[in-house]
């Protein structure tokens, strides 16, 4: 399958997925997200591939959820979702809940290599992965309750930095800095921005020296355990408070009277931490 907005690179043992959006800042479309879940599938069954970074490219990994470029608007005419609640909650578990369980699942490693912009469906991506790498110009927020959102979709926060500060960052939608996140334990390491290609390829190159069995198995008992805690419940049940909120989206402060990029950026600026 030819990809329209990721590139793909393999060193050795060690399979490169670039988000290739940079004009929008790697914003996640259908199609985007559709075609990675496809580059996820053959992975899976590709014997020569170990380990898997996901990264953006130009100036930021992602910005998150695509809320109307040129492309995801027509895609939406071309496919349309059934109406009213029902569609926006098809469109959200296979857009952000069925895909990333499936990622988070993939029965090989997976590193985030994460620059710039890392906002809300970003924070999702990378959450995703097994690990995540940071360069020192990486920044993240989560501004779903900032823009009049009825709940975040998938709730995997306080599960990465714990309830307190998920809370914290969720009410305020403030920015996190790289090293911040390294603190709370978003990331696991924050590295040079000239570095960070380099030293996540060193890290994936060491984990794929490993036997990849042995790796499968690790992974799968890891995954296996935080779900016996209650991770899986907790993201299904934390999706279905979001659906449950879904006709706040109507309410006059909410999302969908918002309406455009321009009218959330409009919503931040009383904050005084835009960019």
């Amino acid at each position: 399958m030819e990809y329209l907005d990721l590139k793909l690179e393999q060193t050795d043992h060690v399979l490169k997925i670039i988000v290739n959006r940079p004009e929008v800042l790697n914003a996640q479309s259908r199609i985007m997200r559709e075609e990675l879940d496809d580059a996820f599938q053959n992975a899976a069954s590709d014997d020569s591939v170990r380990v898997v970074i996901i990264s953006g490219s130009g100036k930021h990994f992602s910005a998150g959820h695509d809320l109307g470029s040129p492309q995801e608007l027509a895609d939406r005419e071309r496919r349309p979702y059934e109406e009213g609640i029902p569609g926006e909650y098809e469109r959200s578990w296979q857009q952000n809940i069925a895909n990333t369980l499936r990622w988070r699942d993939f029965p090989k490693p997976t590193i985030a290599q994460v620059h710039g912009y890392c906002i809300m469906g970003g924070i999702i991506l990378a959450t995703s992965c097994d690990l995540i790498i940071a360069s020192e110009d990486a920044q993240f927020s989560d501004r779903t309750v900032r823009w009049g959102g009825p709940h975040v979709q998938y709730v995997g926060l306080p599960w990465d930095i714990g309830i307190r500060k998920a809370k914290e960052y969720l009410f305020t939608g403030d920015w996190i800095s790289a090293h911040e996140a390294e603190k709370v334990g978003l990331v696991n390491r924050v590295v040079p921005s000239d570095d960070l290609e380099t030293e996540t390829m060193k890290l994936a190159e060491r984990i794929a020296l490993q036997d990849p069995f042995a790796l499968r198995l690790s992974k799968a008992s890891l995954n296996q355990i935080q779900d016996q805690m209650g991770f899986r419940n907790s993201i299904m049940s934390g999706f279905h408070n979001h659906a449950l909120g879904l006709s706040y989206r109507r309410d006059k402060y909410g999302i969908d009277r918002v309406g455009s990029i321009d009218r959330a950026r409009e919503r931040d600026e009383k904050f005084g931490d835009g960019h």
